[in-house]
């Protein structure tokens, strides 16, 4: 008689606790917070510094975030933070030489990359003997955003006519 009433104040004061936090509307939301959009809105057109990696041949032929098959003779590219379907210049910080890739999938997964290349823009890059090269990635176009990236943004104005 004691155990039993012993195990049902145990569990009667600690299950309430654990079933409220398993259905608590935090750890049920999926979706990012509305600072976090507006943060990441923020951000959309900005150059970024940080380190690109070669996206792997193994994956040629498989499907990318944008539904179409990555092809590694290609200027694809994988970004965590920017749109699917933009076009950005990515420069290697080493050598100063630079390409223009369009963002098709979702990646690098590893810390401080901020960019995955396919093979060929690896090689305009002159990146193939190191692997992962610090880069500054600029947005040129983003889809279906008013904002156009900040060479895109440089350039017409540039080419409007002075006052």
């Amino acid at each position: 008689m004691i155990r039993r009433t012993a195990l049902l104040l145990i569990f009667g004061c600690c299950l309430p606790h654990a079933t409220a936090a398993e259905h608590s509307p935090a750890s049920d939301s999926a979706a990012p917070s509305k600072a976090h959009r507006q943060a990441h809105a923020r951000h959309l057109g900005k150059k970024r510094v940080g380190k690109a990696s070669i996206y792997s041949r193994k994956f040629e032929g498989k499907k990318t975030a944008d539904g179409t098959p990555f092809k590694s003779e290609s200027n694809s590219a994988a970004s965590k933070t920017l749109p699917l379907g933009t076009t950005a210049r990515v420069k290697n910080l080493k050598n100063g030489k630079s390409t223009v890739v369009k963002i098709k999938d979702r990646g690098p997964y590893v810390k401080d990359r901020i960019v995955d290349v396919a093979p060929q823009a690896a090689r305009e890059l002159g990146m193939e003997k190191h692997g992962v090269v610090p880069v500054e990635v600029t947005p040129i176009d983003i889809p279906g955003n008013d904002k156009r990236g900040d060479e895109a943004a440089k350039a017409s104005s540039e080419t409007k006519p002075g006052k």
